[in-house]
């Protein structure tokens, strides 16, 4: 059951915090102190309760009471009580602040799966590439000399076939003979379809 308080004390209280609060508005750092103290302790319990953070909640209530210095002269008392307005924003403030810690922990956990899957795809790739490389080498190996040097004209050296016809002394139908027969083997080597 909730305490019963003296007739008019809430109200004596409500109402100092809203003469100060106009008193703010009009330039006074006196009555901003005073203020600071009279709200500082409700608004950090309010942003404590929302954030589950002492030290984010301390954070909060300095720019609450940051912004309540520089929103006061858009206070309006017959819109309702100082303390309700300044623990509106200091609500507001909580949640703004929890959203964007949650944002800002999801953009670091999509960064964060993003480059171990890029860090591992790489590797992967890398290590598949090495393993093609050699079993092409192996491959190459199983060539005969004659079928292997336009294939390493080619694709190595990057030669067209006139080229390596000129290179090799061989006539342009000879070597274009000999590649296909060289990649025809190699395909099979490789395991590919002929």
């Amino acid at each position: 059951m909730a305490k019963r308080q003296a007739p008019g004390a809430g109200h004596i209280r409500t109402s100092e915090t809203d003469r100060l609060l106009v008193s703010v508005a009009a330039g006074s750092q006196d009555a901003f102190a005073r203020l600071y103290d009279a709200a500082a302790g409700p608004i950090y319990g309010i942003a404590c309760r929302v954030l589950q953070d002492p030290a984010r909640a301390e954070e909060v209530t300095q720019e609450v009471m940051l912004e309540v210095w520089q929103s006061a002269p858009r206070y309006r008392p017959e819109s309702g009580h100082a303390m309700t307005w300044m623990m509106t924003i200091a609500h507001h403030r909580a949640v703004d602040s929890v959203r964007t810690l949650r944002r800002s922990a999801e953009r670091e956990r999509a960064v964060s799966q993003h480059e171990s899957t890029l860090a591992f795809d790489d590797v992967v790739e890398t290590v598949e590439a090495l393993g093609e490389r050699e079993q092409v080498r192996s491959c190459l190996k199983e060539l005969t000399a004659e079928l292997r040097q336009p294939v390493v004209l080619a694709y190595y050296q990057g030669l067209t076939h006139t080229e390596i016809a000129a290179a090799l002394s061989l006539p342009l139908g000879t070597v274009k003979s000999r590649l296909r027969r060289a990649l025809t083997r190699l395909r099979h080597c490789l395991g590919a379809p002929p």
